[in-house]
Formats: structure tokens, sequence, C-alpha cells
């Protein structure tokens, strides 16, 4: 093969004309005769050389001047031959025409063997030499490609230099559906499109130009009789001749579109994987419904989707036990959840067209919105099965963005709790089923996480109703204190714990304090300090002494402490289990705003901490004593009176106390930071949980802070009447004068007759002088005192007694009343609201006032 001559007519023009065009003008160098090694001498009448050209000087390694007028055996053949062809050379001069087979030695005095033709002439012969190895290697090149051109399952081609195929295989004629003959003159344009015909245009161009070859180069195309698109890899080569020069340009093409197929496969395997290990590591990292949602479209957007959304059923969300509609798909459902790649701003989902409100829009996140029966989402909702929605199937996608959609219900403990919608935009490939597989199984494993929350919210807001049910208020109020309190559960998991604290009001004006520590935490320390709580307010009314009542707490925490008879061994071992929790430790004090006076009782806990006016904060020295639940110890009292405006700290020791704080330092720092200018309470709360290692999450912490505000002198009306008849009349006046100066007239008449009837009493069953107190401050309070110990007691007259019926006027016509032990007897007491105060107690009428007589 050969470049066209120069003077050939350019491509397109008429081949014959170019055939004419051509003959007789001289090859260029590099042609096949060169490649060959071919080379030509003569013989004279005397058998020696006369004429030795230029490729026989080449092929012998002997120059003409030394070759000619030689006998050619002497001139390059070894020794060891020349006889031999002696004989052959006296034959061809005698006009024997002979072919045969010469060893030579060539320029470096290697042997070769030539296939030499002589043919004999009038005078001499002409000879022609062939080097055989060359030979040889053409045979085994033309073998080879034969079997590339006849065998080879892949596409072999040969450009020339005008980019024109001169030879194709049977493997790209089998492709591309015409004889191998027939391709011979084409372009790439003949059997590509376009734009695949103009890049291999340009990278054959490359490589004739550079000689670099392109390797691997994709190009996609139609055959005959397939439609589909194919794809294929094709290397380009140059092709030389022997002097180096371009010839043309050798490709060699694979279908790739199987390979491609199983390249992309594989992709979407390692894609999915990886999408399902991803959610594996992302999805559930919190126990809250709305973080998993927004952690399942983190993960699904843009790595498997374009856009996706979550909605969940309304009544999961609101904490409900039964999801509504959960059967058919009608229920309320709140987007909880939305994610896009394509658009910053609120897009329309597939299913939100069939939403009954879509008129309103895209349904934004937050908005609860409720789906049509006959739409996809409710029948993904109702079947519990994806529903694939696909514009070029005709359905209304919901906008010109997406293309299709993926609508798969979310399914947890065979429970619809929502679905999750995975949208992909125009211009994206289709979802396929594998794609529906792997959607439905990111969808599960939210699915479980959010269930897991649910349940986990669910009982989260048990324990917080079971705690906030067991504590006081935020703002409790008592008289004569101004009170701030704070609380923090150990474990903000569950955000329950066993400290405590409470404010208990008490009659007279006076308030409990207290403060406790169940060992443990979570819930089951909750449950038990429940059960402490109660176990103290019950006692607290009682309106014993705080020792006395640390020491009954003490039984009951033993008794809740011991295992019940009867029970199964299993219930037994719970209960074993249990039993630690029922130790605490608990501080108890009882306050009168009227003596600013402080009776306190110690279980165990740590003692107060008291910040007097313009004094540092010091801890009380109280007897210890041991924790609940111990037993065999009685709890002694201190009493301490305060001055006005002193603070009162009542803490556990979670506060002061941690693995990096040891409980001494915690202390002096608790006290360090109760010290300074007089503050608002709850700004001294903060400070204080500020100023420590309050976020140890280690224990619980419970802070309770009083500031004493003591009743004014003015607010007290105190007396002591001799134990005569003369008294009672003398107590209504000095009660209707009080009440006067206090411009409490409306109360007067009821206070009268109430006090009254308690003097009465005093008299009658009492024996000593009687103290008549009255004390104003949220309430109007009446207090009469007397030696005797026997606690007045309510009951029905019968018709023919002429007495009996005091307290039951008491019972009808106050808000409360009662009477508790002191040290010198009791006080019997009665308690009204004041004026323009809400009251509970309704007016008895005249027919029930009567039908107590």
């Amino acid at each position: 093969m050969s470049d066209m001559p120069a003077g050939a007519v350019p491509p397109g023009d008429d081949p014959d004309a170019a055939a004419q065009t051509a003959v007789w003008q001289s090859s260029p160098p590099g042609s096949i005769y060169d490649y060959i090694r071919v080379a030509s001498f003569s013989l004279g009448p005397d058998g020696r050389i006369e004429q030795w050209s230029e490729r026989a000087a080449e092929f012998f390694g002997v120059p003409a001047a030394d070759a000619v007028g030689r006998d050619p055996i002497a001139a390059f053949a070894p020794p060891h031959v020349q006889d031999r062809g002696h004989e052959r050379l006296t034959d061809i001069l005698n006009g024997r025409e002979w072919t045969g087979l010469v060893p030579y030695n060539d320029a470096s005095g290697a042997e070769g063997l030539a296939e030499v033709y002589v043919m004999p002439a009038d005078r001499g012969a002409l000879c022609i030499a062939v080097d055989v190895a060359t030979l040889r290697q053409i045979e085994t090149d033309l073998a080879a490609s034969q079997a590339v051109f006849g065998q080879s399952p892949m596409g072999f081609v040969l450009f020339d230099n005008e980019l024109r195929l001169i030879r194709v295989n049977d493997r790209f004629a089998t492709v591309f559906g015409r004889p191998a003959d027939e391709h011979r003159g084409r372009g790439p344009q003949d059997f590509l499109s376009r734009v695949e015909a103009d890049r291999l245009t340009a990278a054959l161009r490359q490589v004739l130009e550079t000689g670099e070859a392109v390797l691997d180069m994709p190009l996609v195309g139609t055959v005959p009789g397939d439609p589909s698109r194919r794809r294929w890899s094709i290397s380009l080569y140059r092709l030389h001749s022997s002097s180096g020069r371009p010839i043309g340009v050798a490709g060699l093409a694979m279908d790739v579109t199987g390979r491609q197929r199983a390249e992309r496969e594989a992709a979407h395997a390692r894609r999915n994987l990886a999408l399902l290990n991803e959610a594996g590591a992302r999805i559930g990292t919190s126990l809250d419904l709305e973080t998993t949602a927004r952690e399942l479209l983190d993960v699904a957007v843009p790595h498997f989707c374009d856009l996706a959304s979550v909605d969940l059923y309304q009544a999961l969300l609101s904490g409900a036990e039964e999801l509504a509609g959960a059967t058919d798909g009608s229920g309320e459902l709140r987007r909880v959840a939305f994610a896009s790649s394509v658009s910053d701003a609120p897009v329309a989902m597939a299913g939100d067209d069939d939403d009954v409100s879509a008129d309103e829009g895209p349904v934004s996140v937050g908005s609860v919105h409720r789906y049509r029966f006959s739409s996809a989402s409710a029948r993904a909702l109702r079947t519990a099965q994806p529903q694939v929605l696909d514009g070029d199937g005709g359905q209304d996608l919901g906008g010109a963005l997406v293309q299709s959609t993926l609508v798969v219900p979310m399914v947890a403990r065979d429970t619809v709790l929502g679905l999750v919608q995975f949208s992909r935009a125009k211009g994206s490939e289709p979802f396929t089923e594998r794609d529906r597989m792997l959607a439905e199984e990111l969808a599960a494993r939210a699915a479980i996480f959010i269930d897991n929350a649910r349940l986990y919210r669910r009982e989260h807001e048990r324990a917080l109703i079971l705690q906030r049910s067991l504590l006081p208020p935020d703002d409790p109020e008592a008289a004569g204190l101004d009170i701030a309190c704070r609380y923090l559960p150990g474990s903000m998991e569950t955000e329950v714990g066993g400290d405590w604290f409470d404010v208990i009001e008490l009659p007279g004006h006076r308030t409990a304090l207290v403060v406790g520590d169940v060992m443990g935490r979570g819930l089951r320390a909750a449950v038990a300090m429940g059960e402490l709580r109660t176990a103290v307010r019950t006692l607290a009314m009682l309106d014993l002494e705080p020792g006395e009542v640390l020491s009954a707490l003490d039984e009951v925490v033993r008794g809740l402490g011991a295992p019940t008879p009867g029970r199964t061994r299993r219930a037994k071992e719970q209960e074993s289990d249990l039993t630690e929790v029922y130790l605490a430790t608990c501080v108890y004090v009882v306050y009168d705003a009227v003596t600013r006076r402080c009776a306190i009782a110690n279980a165990g806990h740590l003692p107060p901490v008291v910040v007097e006016p313009g004094e540092s904060p010091l801890l009380l020295e109280l007897p210890r004593g041991v924790p609940l639940g111990v037993g065999g110890e009685p709890f002694e009292e201190s009493e301490v009176e305060l001055p006005e405006g002193a603070l009162l700290a009542l803490y556990t020791d979670g506060l002061v106390e941690s693995r990096s704080l040891p409980l001494d330092e915690g202390l002096d720092a608790f006290r360090l930071s109760l010290d300074g200018p007089e503050r608002p309470l709850e700004d001294i709360c903060d400070h204080v949980l500020a100023t420590l290692d309050t976020a140890h999450g280690e224990d619980d912490i419970a802070l309770l802070m009083a500031r004493i505000q003591g009743l004014p002198a003015d607010q007290v009306g105190d007396w002591t009447l001799k134990p005569q008849p003369t008294s009672v009349a003398r107590a209504r006046e000095l009660a209707r004068e009080q009440l006067l100066a206090w411009d409490l007239g409306d109360l007067v008449d009821t206070t009268e007759l109430l006090v009254s009837e308690l003097v009465t009493n005093a008299l009658r069953h009492g024996y000593g002088d009687i103290r008549l107190r009255l004390l104003l401050d949220r309430t109007l309070v009446c207090e009469v005192w007397d030696s005797a110990l026997v606690q007045p007691r309510r009951r029905r007259a019968r018709d023919t007694d002429e007495g009996g019926r005091g307290l039951q006027l008491v019972t009808m016509l106050s808000e409360s009343w009662g009477s508790r032990r002191t040290h010198r007897g009791k006080t019997v007491w009665f308690e009204l609201a004041l004026p323009g105060r809400q009251s509970h107690v309704a007016t008895p009428t005249v027919d029930e006032l009567l039908s107590m007589f």
C-alpha cells in the first residue's frame, strides 16, 4: 500500500482519471520494495558482474566499485558454498533459468539467506535477490492480518491519509450491515451520526498529524435494524511505511454496550449500597420525629432524587394512641420535612395536587393537609404499597419541574406512619425497579426510627407529666416568703429524676419548705420520689412538728422498701432491684411568717445556707441525722430566727458535687455565688446555675430559695383572754375593732360568729387562758389557743341536742378550718377569703342554716 502519487486528483473526482494521471509517476520513498528488500544486478557473458544496483549494494553490503567485474560467487557468497555456486553459475551461463536460495554475508559479516531469481539473456543474465527473512515476516504479517480481518471479534478498520476506509474486517462489516468490500472509500459520516462522525474525523486527523495514539475513545450510534443506542470504544494508531512516512490510520473498535450497561448496574449497586450505609449512619441519631425525617431527606437528596418530602400522620405527632384515618389514607398529615436540590422555594410535589387544599399552593413544611381518597398518595397510605407516578404516562406530577415520583408509605410494626415522596426533575433518569426497592428500604429504615421516636416521645411526655405533677408550680406562693426554685434532671433524655422540692402552706400563715433526694436517678427514682412527696404532704397536713414528720416518713420509706408478702419469685426479684431506690435524704423546714422563726429537721441532707443582710453566706449547723429508710435514730429539731430580708437556700447534692467538683469545693463555690448585693431571687437562681458546674449530667439538681418577709406588726392582732364567760363577748369586740381597722367590714359578721363559736368551745372544753390571734395576709386567719390537748371533732348534732353545731357553722362559713397540737395544748383556726378575692365557699341559704337545728 502506497500513497497517491504526486499530481493525483483530489478525493471525490473520477477515480479512472486519477488512475490515468498516476501512470508513469515516480513512487515516493518507502514503497513495498523498500519493505521487502529487493536487489538487482546483471552478469556479463563471462560470468562476471556487469551491473550492480544501489539496492544490491545495500542488500549485500558491497559497493558497486568493488562488485563490478568480480565473480558474483566470490563477491557475496560464503567460502564453504562457493564451489557449489560456481556449478550453478555455469548452468546459468549455458542459458538455464534458475531460482534458489543463496547464502550471503552482509556488510556486518552476518550470514543471511536470499532467494535469487536468474533469467538468462543474450549476453549474460539478469538476477533479482529477495531477503528470505523479510519474506517470512511478510508471510507472518499477512497471516496475522488475515486473522484480524477475518476472525477477530473486534472491529478492525484501516483509513488512508484522506480519512477514507480502505479495508474493514468482517466484524465491522457485520455490525454496520454491509459486505466488507462495500465499505471501501466510505468516511466516518457514512456510518456514524454527524456529531460522532465529526469527533472521529477530528481524532483521525490528530493521529495523522501528531502520530500520538488515541486510546479508548467512546463513540455512540445505532446499527441497521437496531434502533437502540450502542456504544463503542475505539483506539487509533498511525501507520507508517518502512521509511517512516505516514500512510494511514488503523482503528480497533470494540462494542462496549453490554460492558457499560454492566458497569452502570454495578455503579448503581455501589451507589445504592453506599446510600444504605449512609442511611444506617445518619438516620436515627436523634429520638426526635422531625429530626429523623430531615436526616432521611439529607441522605436521599441529591444522591437518590432531586426533591423529597415526608408527611406524617398528625395524630402520631400529637401523641395519640390510635392513628385516625390510617386504614383508609384519609387522615390528616403534617409535612415535617422537605428537601430540594433544584429549587430553594417550596415546590409542588407529585401528590400535592391531590391534596384537598391544593388550591392554596404547594404544601409547606409544618402545614396540615389531607389527600383525596382516589389519589395515589391515599392509595399508598391505604394499601401500604409504593406508588410510581410517571409524567410520560400522562399523569399530572404537580408542575413542569417533576418528571417521575415514588410515593412510598412508611410502615413500622404493621402500622402506616406516613409517606415519603421521592421525585426526580425533568432531565434526570426515571426511577427503575431497583430504585423502587431502594426507596422502600430507605423509608422502612426511617419508619423504624420514627416509630421509636414516637414511642419515646409518648413515654417522655408521660414521664414529664408525672414529673410536673410531683413538683410544685414554677412560682409557688407562701405567706411572708418570696420564693424561687429550679429543677434540672440529671438525664436530659428522660427529664425526670429523684430530687424534689415542695412548698406546703400550713395553717397560721406558716409554710413548710422541703427538699429531698432519692437514691438513684431516672424514672424509677422519680416514682419513688412521688411516693415520698405524697407522704410528706400528707404528714404536713397533720401539722406535725418537723422531727415528727421525718420520723413518720422514715417508717413510710422502710415500708416501701420492704418486700411484699405473697409475691411470686419473679416479682420478688424485681422488688429486690427496687429496694435500693427507697433510701433518701430530706430537710424539712417550717417557717412562721409572724415570728420569722424556722423549725428545721434534717435526715442526712446537706444543711441549708443562710444569707443575712450585710453578712457572708453560712451553712446552718444542724444535726445531720440519718437518711430516710435507715431507721433506728430519732430526728432532732433546731429553731432559727431569721431577720427580715434574709435568704434561705435549700438544695440537693447534685448542685455542689460531681466527679470534677469535690463536695467541700462545691459548697464553697455555692456560698460564694450567693454573696454580693441584694438581687431578685430569680436572678440569684440563674447566677448560681451559671456559676456552678450544673451541666455535668451526673445527678439531678434541685434548688429552692426563700427570702424572709415577715408579716408586719400591724397585720397581726394578738390577745389573751381570761377563762370566763365574758371573754366570748370580749373576743367578738376585739375581732370587730381589728377588722374595722383593717377596713374589712364585710367580714365582721362572719368573723364575730365564728370567733364566738371557737372561744365558746375553748371555754367549754379547755382550761387556762385563751389566746386569740388574727392574721392578715392573702387571707384572714383566726386562731384560738387553749391548754387542752383534746382535738375538736366535727359531728352532726341530733334534733334534741342543745349544742354541737358550732363546728358545722365554721365549716359552712369559712374557706377552711382545722386544729393542731402545740407544746402546751392546741390551736383551732379558720380561714376567710378577703373581699374581692375568689372564694370557693358559697354563702349558705336560710334553709341550710335552719337545717342544722
